[in-house]
């Protein structure tokens, strides 16, 4: 079975399941930055989350960066990652999403017609008819059917 087979098989099977906030970055423009508005994340759809993969109803992505959103506070930080993090979960925040929701941010589509041709795109490949998935840095890859079929089963409300 090719990759659009598998990923359309994977949303039938997930009909109802519930799924996460994809979000995209938002900057003011001059005169709301003027005005002083900050950079915001905003909605940008949703998908569900198979591991490295996002699943859309319209397109496949490679996992981003997950954030809760959560509103600005004052607070010390032990690192520049620590509150790096703490202002990107604020954007969420001002970008509408409720405290606590889980936003996907920086996720890559992936080009199933250039795998479809044998290419690679993000973590999946194709080996001779067979579509592998690169789920983790040194390990081996493992064919997308048995990835999806163990990321479908291990979701909450199956």
């Amino acid at each position: 079975m090719d990759a659009a087979a598998l990923f359309d098989d994977a949303r039938r099977r997930l009909d109802g399941t519930p799924r996460e906030a994809l979000g995209r970055r938002e900057l003011p423009g001059r005169v709301r930055s003027a005005l002083g508005a900050r950079p915001r994340i905003v909605p940008a759809g949703e998908a569900w989350r198979l591991g490295i993969l996002l699943l859309a109803d319209d397109a496949v992505l490679a996992a981003g960066e997950i954030l809760r959103a959560a509103a600005e506070r004052r607070r010390g930080f032990t690192s520049e990652a620590s509150r790096r993090r703490a202002e990107l979960q604020a954007m969420c925040a001002r970008g509408g999403f409720a405290e606590g929701a889980t936003v996907n941010i920086d996720s890559t589509p992936l080009d199933l017609d250039l795998l479809a041709a044998g290419g690679r795109t993000g973590p999946l490949e194709m080996r001779g008819t067979q579509v592998l998935v690169h789920w983790t840095p040194g390990a081996d890859p493992m064919s997308l059917e048995a990835y999806l079929d163990e990321r479908i089963r291990l979701l909450p409300d199956l």
